[in-house]
């Protein structure tokens, strides 16, 4: 329960939300009782006059007047005591009353609910779902206030006397009203309801509902549209006539089959890889939330899924098809179980040509989206599952999305985060890394990913503060440290101190003891390096480092860059990786849409501009640049002398990111880049950064 001051923080509720959960509070009710649509569905679809057991005939002209079919058909006369009219009339819109009511008030309130809800069927000619969805809760509800008016006055021994005569009595007023006063007014909404529909149908003008039905899907608004107006409508109409195309409405999976195969041959990253696996959560377990967060990835997909629905909706028509009974999930399997006999090939022509349409329109908007950021289904999930109001297990099962929550205790595995996974998060790793391992902590490990690759497994994630909130999208459980730059923020001090806190000495010594062989040969490799260095640091070595397979080519080093701002210093350093052949022009491109979404200023006077996942394919092989200017250029606000433009293939670049990291923290070092004259100073001092 929220305190007072949560509460008065607490923003108002929207009018969509709003509609979410009186939309959520319906479903609640008519889901549970799916299966019973379902058998009265199948019976219908067995024993009535145009049924499957009746050979395309009449009841009476086939088996017989009084044959066993015609009496569990009963179809169009509930006094001959069949089953389908019953069902239909009093058994669904009972069990939806009587879910409503306990939903409010346990089975208290189930059972008010159930004996109002008879007022209104009694009262009414058709079957009355909204009036079992009103009279359910409103009796569960009533019958809780009731209650309480009398809870602490009743004497000892007469409580279960008054429980079950006052049930009884405010049942039976209730069905009174029901009768005389809810069902006229819920039968003539009905009325008004089919007529629009009707004449929708007859206009040929049903297609353009999907104009509200399919973003509406997206924006959880549906189960509003589908359980409070499609489904007792269409009902009624397959009490007539069989079927009805309401069912068909926002169940067919054609709209979002053909999003989630689009994303799968034009789609980029965790959204094409994922998209398979959708497929199958969508078309086959019809769990259509599944593609929400593609469209919310990319929102002009909805035209994909608008136009898609409604060639779906304008076939159905065509063919006069329609379900029996609702459709829940919306599995194909489900439709087809559902579908009348004479709509088969209607509903499946409907499902196809939706998937084509919206398969082609996605595909194009795909292709031709001039954005180079891939999108973030992690994200799109998480605005998704606010929407909902609750996580949503088969999108997070895709995008690797944990629970929420902070962690507690110590902390063993710390990921760095960045936008791409290379320059930045690289760069930042390695600084970190070795300040928490100079404090000792061996038990402790450091590695860099792209956000869209994280999963939930981590202690602690370190991240820019522009990225935070994606980073906690995906990894909820973890805590969380925002950094403005990656060489010296005092945040990784703050994290060294934190570890001290939280990682006892015991578990210190345990990790130091289980990494004492990793640690033994990770020193041993440090100890041969310095001679290793200087055995190949020769007066040949500018030379060699000249050679177009270095990394770091004499050609790609500048002292005194003629840039005056950002882009052109970007401009500067990507044209030196052209030139040198480690990339294709496009990836100077890539460089600028980086710095777009976020910079890449590294700390100490230093940037290293690289390009964006999309561009890998621009890569010909690692190499570097280097490009110091006379006067700092102004970097998003922060003044940068030193520009090193990267292109790694694979992970050539971790090695050399985190090389590149020493240097810049070495303040000797850096004042030897100052006073530099020569592009061979440069070299020789770079001379350890190598594949």
């Amino acid at each position: 329960m929220a305190t007072p001051a949560t509460a008065d923080a607490a923003p108002k509720t929207s009018a969509r939300v709003r509609v979410q959960q009186f939309g959520t509070f319906l479903s609640n009710m008519v889901m549970p009782n799916i299966g019973a649509f379902i058998a009265w569905g199948l019976i219908t679809a067995l024993f009535i006059e145009s049924g499957w057991l009746n050979l395309g005939g009449g009841e009476r002209a086939v088996w017989g007047a009084d044959s066993w079919v015609a009496r569990i058909g009963g179809w169009g006369d509930f006094a001959d005591g069949g089953i389908v009219g019953p069902m239909i009339t009093y058994l669904l819109p009972i069990l939806i009353a009587y879910t409503g009511g306990r939903m409010v008030y346990d089975a208290r309130g189930g059972v008010v609910g159930a004996i109002a809800a008879m007022g209104v069927i009694a009262g009414a000619g058709i079957p009355m779902f909204m009036g079992a969805m009103i009279m359910g809760p409103l009796g569960g509800w009533s019958m809780k206030k009731l209650d309480a008016l009398w809870t602490h006055r009743i004497r000892p021994g007469f409580e279960m006397l008054v429980n079950n005569f006052s049930a009884g009595i405010w049942g039976m007023i209730l069905a009174f009203i029901g009768f005389f006063l809810i069902s006229p007014v819920v039968e003539a909404f009905s009325n008004a309801a089919a007529s629009v529909v009707n004449f929708l149908v007859q206009s040929q003008l049903l297609p353009l509902t999907s104009v509200f039905i399919e973003p509406a899907k997206i924006l959880f608004l549906n189960n509003a549209i589908n359980h409070g107006i499609l489904t007792p409508i269409g009902t009624n109409q397959a009490l007539v006539d069989g079927k009805s195309v309401l069912f068909l409405l926002e169940a067919n999976p054609g709209p979002g089959l053909g999003v989630l195969l689009a994303f799968m041959f034009f789609g980029t990253g965790m959204a094409k890889g994922s998209a398979p696996g959708a497929i199958l959560i969508h078309f086959l377990g019809g769990i259509h939330e599944i593609y929400f967060p593609y469209v919310l990835m990319k929102p002009k997909l909805l035209a994909a899924v608008i136009l898609g629905g409604m060639t779906g909706v304008f076939v159905n028509v065509l063919f006069d098809v329609g379900l029996r009974a609702p459709a829940a999930p919306g599995s194909i399997i489900a439709i087809y179980l559902q579908t009348a006999s004479d709509s088969y090939i209607g509903v499946t022509l409907s499902v196809l040509a939706a998937t084509l349409v919206s398969f082609a329109v996605a595909a194009f908007l795909l292709k031709t989206d001039k954005s180079k950021d891939e999108g973030d289904l992690a994200a799109a999930t998480a605005d998704m599952e606010a929407m909902k109001g609750k996580k949503s297990s088969v999108a997070g099962s895709l995008t690797g999305a944990g629970s929420t929550g902070e962690h507690t205790g110590p902390i063993h595995q710390i990921v760095f985060a960045c936008d791409a996974g290379m320059g930045s998060s690289a760069m930042g790793a390695s600084v970190l890394r070795k300040k928490i391992q100079q404090a000792g902590h061996d038990d402790v490990t450091v590695v860099n990913k792209a956000i869209s690759n994280l999963t939930d497994t981590y202690d602690l994630v370190v991240s820019h503060q522009d990225l935070t909130p994606r980073a906690r999208q995906r990894t909820g459980s973890a805590m969380h440290v925002s950094v403005d730059n990656f060489m010296n923020s005092p945040r990784y001090d703050e994290i060294v101190d934190l570890l001290a806190r939280t990682n006892s000495p015991a578990d210190v010594t345990a990790g130091a003891a289980t990494a004492g062989g990793a640690s033994a040969a990770g020193a041993s490799a440090a100890a041969s390096t310095p001679s290793t260095t200087a055995s190949t640091t020769t007066a040949s070595e500018p030379s060699e480092r000249s050679d177009k397979n270095s990394p770091l080519p004499l050609e790609a080093i500048v002292l005194g860059g003629r840039a005056d701002s950002r882009d052109a210093a970007i401009e500067e350093a990507g044209g030196l990786l052209v030139g040198q052949g480690a990339v294709g022009p496009k990836y100077v491109e890539a460089m600028h849409d980086r710095e777009a979404s976020v910079s890449t200023y590294m700390g100490n006077m230093l940037a290293i501009p690289h390009g964006t996942n999309e561009a890998k394919g621009e890569v010909n092989r690692t190499g570097l640049s280097f490009v110091r200017y006379d006067e700092p250029i102004d970097w998003n606000g922060q003044p940068v002398r030193y520009v090193v433009g990267i292109a790694g293939v694979g992970d050539d670049h971790l090695a050399i990111l985190s090389q590149l990291a020493g240097v810049f923290l070495d303040d000797k070092k850096v004042a030897v880049m100052d006073r530099a004259t020569t592009p061979e100073e440069i070299h020789d001092l770079l001379s350890e950064v190598s594949l």
